[in-house]
């Protein structure tokens, strides 16, 4: 790949997410619905009028009481169908600035204040107005979620309607739906009154998306780039380091979910230590902390997760911090360890029932070797350690205790760094281990995409049962 084009992919996987990225996806959807019936329906047919947003002064809509809002009208009704494991990763986490979890507050806020040009910072209008406006909405059963019937792991469709819940005809009943397929926030359809508005042909990049087909990269090429690419070209991905490392201060600052970062840092005399492994185990989980459980500050997210783009930044911004190292290695460590992962999810699709801890902390186990001095031979040493290491942790959804698990991908990062510097690797006679780190990596995809699917069907049962 061009230059010209890895930086292509670095943008359009590594950026700001406010939010747990599955329940931000339903948001988003709901936010696009809700602005085409705004957009569209006329003024005379149910009385919205198309000016109106309700992220105002907190009191009123454009000087109307917030209960004229045809938001809170009592035939506003709120469908959305989704896949079976964007509901998964959305039943149990904290979505920001409201004290509550679940897909049914993040439609909501979706359709109160919600912005859909803001992509995965859809909320970024959140005040403690629309809060309470879309718990109401949540609380006057406004919201309806189901499983959607699709093969996709990414789907989500959103159908907002005005009178009658979408039973009537057009000119009595406004309805609009926006559809969301393979990422997060790549809306494929819109219709508004059973008139299709935008259609994109989804199969192919559906394909180049779901896992399997991989980046196009190879793990020497990223290496090579992350070397000796011009600092002025990637000094971007500092802003990695700006979003993630406010985000573990938060979290070490407030008391959010388990406080897993928080306990660390506090017990590094009697227990952790302070050490390496200590302090990036820490400052990650803290994190993750905040963004799990609710936290309004965005993250830096990879490959469609925050809590991914955390575990893969964090470990190697805890190292730069810990010893000193200066913008331009740090930045190139950030871009080494962000392709890793991005190269390894392609084969994996971005919803999967492998915890994307596993892949996120192996790009920053790469990061933590490329800031000791190691080449690209180390780098290779440090995927198959981790390959061999934590594979087969499962995901069963977004929630408070993925910090937990955080903390123990970036202890695992550590070590396989370190024996990586050592010369040191898992030889191809263990398990999904090759000689061709390549080989490696489509294993590790097959594992995780293919192999773990009955794995993933039996989660969503166990926690949908419970």
């Amino acid at each position: 790949m061009r230059k010209e084009d890895i930086i292509a992919l670095i943008h359009r996987e590594v950026k700001p997410a406010l939010g747990c990225t599955e329940p931000i996806a339903v948001a988003l959807a709901v936010a696009k619905a809700t602005e085409i019936i705004r957009e569209n329906c006329p003024e005379q047919c149910c009385g919205i009028d198309p000016t109106d947003k309700p992220w105002g002064d907190g009191s009123s809509f454009h000087g109307q009481s917030v209960e004229s809002s045809w938001r809170l009208r009592a035939d506003f009704h709120i469908d959305v169908a989704v896949s079976a494991n964007i509901l998964k990763n959305g039943m149990g986490v904290g979505i920001p600035g409201t004290g509550m979890v679940g897909l049914p507050i993040a439609a909501a806020l979706g359709a109160v204040c919600g912005e859909s040009a803001r992509a995965l910072e859809v909320l970024h209008g959140l005040t403690p107005e629309a809060v309470e406006r879309a718990k109401q909405l949540v609380g006057g059963r406004k919201v309806s979620i189901s499983v959607a019937d699709t093969d996709r792991l990414l789907y989500v469709k959103a159908t907002v309607s005005v009178a009658g819940h979408g039973q009537a005809s057009a000119t009595v009943d406004p309805h609009a739906y926006a559809v969301i397929e393979d990422d997060h926030d790549r809306i494929v359809e819109t219709s508004f009154a059973d008139k299709i508005l935008m259609s994109s042909e989804s199969g192919a990049a559906a394909a180049e998306h779901s896992g399997g087909e991989g980046s196009g990269l190879t793990v020497r090429e990223i290496y090579d780039f992350a070397s000796t690419a011009p600092f002025e070209d990637i000094a971007f991905i500092l802003e990695d380091r700006t979003l993630n490392l406010a985000l573990a201060k938060e979290g070490l600052e407030g008391n959010y979910g388990l406080q897993v970062g928080k306990t660390i840092r506090e017990n590094q005399q009697e227990v952790f230590g302070d050490d390496l492994m200590s302090f990036a185990m820490g400052m990650t989980a803290a994190a993750s902390d905040a963004r799990m459980a609710g936290s309004t500050l965005p993250a830096m997210s990879n490959s469609g997760s925050g809590n991914q783009g955390i575990t893969v930044s964090m470990p190697v911004i805890a190292y730069a911090l810990k010893y000193n190292i200066g913008d331009e290695p740090l930045a190139r460590a950030l871009i080494l360890s962000n392709l890793v992962a991005i190269h390894i999810k392609s084969y994996l699709g971005k919803l999967s029932a492998l915890c994307g801890c596993v892949v996120a902390s192996t790009g920053s186990a790469c990061g933590i070797v490329y800031l000791q001095g190691g080449g690209y031979e180390q780098v290779c040493y440090a995927i198959k350690n981790m390959t061999g290491n934590i594979t087969g942790m499962v995901c069963d959804g977004a929630k408070v205790g993925c910090a937990m698990k955080v903390a123990s991908g970036v202890s695992c990062a550590v070590q396989s760094a370190v024996l990586a510097l050592r010369g040191t690797c898992i030889p191809s006679t263990d398990g999904i281990i090759e000689d061709d780190v390549e080989k490696t990596i489509r294993n590790l995809g097959a594992l995780g995409s293919r192999g773990m699917k009955e794995t993933d069907r039996m989660i969503l049962d166990i926690m949908l049962c419970k």
